[in-house]
């Protein structure tokens, strides 16, 4: 399937689901490719072919964002290595849940969650630790009990009851000697990325230096984007503002696009222009002057900017 036909089909599912869905862009490089909203779930989804293509630097592009947007990261993709994704398994690039367009229709449409997650050397579920300890307890049975009737040893029985997940064929043995379910669903909108991966790009130093760098000397947090629509995130008084800057002829056409993302994730949109001393509304979006910019005094007077 071609990512265009892709890209189509997943913006379908969303809108099946009830989402509301952003205008389709198709600036690259892109990070992400939409963000689709409902009932106060925001995704922010990236669109392969092969998952293995989305490299560190986007995976950081889109977990920032989702985290500043208060939003989910999640890549839709066919394929892994040499494989298809498995419908119903969610598989992991760089902290980010990563599962197929089946997969993606039978969470938010059929509301059937994934069950099994891919991990080096195969496919594994989640065990409810808890279930599985009352259910031995109740038998009277040992760790040690357990673990013959399964193959494991106890010290794995003890970590299944901890958390540890399990492969498919041990968890289909336990659900079938206790004739009951002991596996875990996947929610994908409860699910947090590392934020160990911020600390590590800080401490690198990959951002480039931005225009808009003295915003953070009167209070106002700068957070430079590597390939998404708007180059940067500003966020002040928990209030966030979607941030395109550059000359006229780039950043006019981007306006209308960042106000419908904006719309979409229920934040500000603003674009700043370096060479032009204009300013003025497209759609939701505030297009002001660098000069303009610099002489705001505080990040409130910019929200009020917004608010206008």
């Amino acid at each position: 399937m071609s990512q265009d036909r892709q890209l189509q089909l997943v913006m379908s599912v969303m809108i099946t689901a009830g989402f509301d869905v952003s205008e389709r862009f198709t600036l690259r490089p892109r990070s992400f490719d939409l963000i689709a909203r409902n009932n106060g779930t925001l995704l922010v989804i990236k669109v392969v072919s092969h998952i293995d293509s989305v490299s560190e630097e986007v995976a950081f592009d889109i977990e920032l964002i989702s985290r500043l947007l208060g939003g989910i990261p999640l890549i839709v993709g066919e394929r892994a290595r040499d494989a298809e994704l498995e419908r119903g398994a969610v598989y992991v690039r760089y902290g980010i849940y990563a599962i197929s367009p089946a997969t993606l229709y039978d969470y938010f449409v059929e509301k059937i969650p994934p069950l099994v997650y891919a991990s080096p050397g195969g496919l594994y579920v989640n065990i409810n630790g808890d279930v599985l300890k009352d259910l031995r307890e109740k038998r009277n049975m040992s760790l040690g009990d357990l673990g013959h009737v399964l193959g494991v040893s106890r010290r794995t029985i003890s970590k299944y009851e901890s958390g540890m997940g399990t492969t498919l064929d041990v968890a289909i043995r336990i659900e079938e000697f206790f004739d009951t379910g002991v596996v875990e669903a996947i929610d994908l909108v409860l699910h947090e990325p590392p934020k160990a991966m911020d600390k590590e790009k800080k401490e690198t130093g990959v951002f480039p230096q931005s225009p808009m760098e003295f915003l953070e000397q009167i209070g106002i947090r700068l957070h430079t984007l590597h390939g998404a629509p708007f180059q940067a995130l500003l966020t002040f008084d928990n209030q966030t503002i979607l941030t395109g800057y550059g000359p006229s002829q780039k950043v006019v056409k981007r306006a209308a696009l960042i106000g419908n993302l904006s719309q979409i994730a229920k934040k500000h949109a603003m674009c700043v222009l370096t060479d032009s001393a204009k300013e003025k509304k497209i759609g939701r979006t505030l297009v002001i002057s660098e000069k303009r910019l610099h002489r705001i005094e505080d990040g409130f007077e910019l929200l009020n900017l917004l608010g206008e």
